[in-house]
């Protein structure tokens, strides 16, 4: 998809509430212009969150998944900032259900997309989802598990801590695999 379509539709203003979770992919690593510095994801001056991001226990955001490397800024964390206009703060584990789901409603996060260093997701994999996909999820009935304590606090204006509750992740270290190699 081109960058004046999104799921098959023109980009406008209906298409932004339809793809807002594809809109920011990767970047690649690259150099610097001036500094010659290798620099990955996101310029610093777009992390509107800073470090005092919190989570929806009221806690310091916790790390979501760094392999794959997650999150808005690709950081690993579910921060937000203005930038961030699918507020990615959800952190999911998700299922092969969920997955199927999402790649039905325009977003494919299963098949990797080398040019951006996205390996694509599977089954157990931890990710920074859209809270809005998530709601849309649970309203399906195909809502994945999330880590509570990697979860940014943004998330509750649009999902209520009630039923993030009913699908948090209980094993202690579950919420933080990473993607593993065939």
């Amino acid at each position: 998809k081109g960058p004046e379509s999104c799921a098959g539709h023109t980009r406008g203003p209906l298409c932004v509430v339809v793809c807002r979770c594809v809109l920011q992919p990767y970047q690649l690593a690259d150099s610097h212009p001036r500094s010659g510095k290798e620099r990955i994801g996101r310029s610093s001056r777009m992390q509107g969150a800073g470090n005092a991001a919190t989570n929806v226990l009221g806690k310091p955001l916790k790390l979501c998944c760094s392999a794959p490397v997650t999150g808005f800024y690709r950081d690993g964390y579910c921060k937000t900032g203005p930038m961030d206009y699918g507020k990615h703060t959800v952190c999911a584990k998700v299922t092969e259900e969920f997955l199927l789901f999402s790649r039905s409603k325009g977003n494919d996060l299963m098949s990797p997309v080398p040019a951006y260093n996205f390996p694509g997701l599977r089954d157990g994999d931890c990710w920074c989802l859209c809270v809005s996909r998530w709601k849309e999820a649970y309203e399906a009935g195909v809502a994945p598990p999330v880590n509570l304590e990697a979860t940014h606090r943004n998330a509750l204006e649009t999902v209520s801590m009630d039923i993030l509750q009913q699908f948090a992740i209980q094993e202690p270290g579950e919420g933080h695999q990473t993607h593993q190699s065939l």
